[in-house]
């Protein structure tokens, strides 16, 4: 089941990212790049649900034996603790750009 674990971990980071991105291209963006924003908000939440769905309400096998609480926590703060280490080291980046 680890090969599921790791399924669901990817599902699960891209539906996140592609929420993220959207919201960031809808408010930044202008005109086409707005449109593109909110698709890939709608992709995300559709990915999202999607992903809600298989791992806590449908009866197939493989989603409901890999203990899916323990992965989606696992999951959820591994992606928090990567999004900080990025955010910071980008900001490092910059200030050493700019000061430079």
């Amino acid at each position: 089941m680890e090969f599921m674990a790791f399924l669901t971990v990817v599902i699960l980071a891209f539906a996140l990212v592609m929420l993220l991105a959207g919201i960031f291209t809808a408010y930044f963006g202008t005109g086409k790049s707005r449109t593109i924003g909110f698709v890939l908000l709608l992709v995300g939440l559709v990915v999202g649900a999607l992903w809600v769905y298989l791992a806590g309400y449908s009866d197939i096998e493989a989603f409901y034996v890999c203990g899916f609480t323990n992965v989606i926590l696992q999951a959820l703060l591994d992606f928090v603790a990567i999004l900080i280490g990025a955010i910071v080291a980008v900001a490092i980046f910059l200030v050493a750009v700019m000061k430079s």
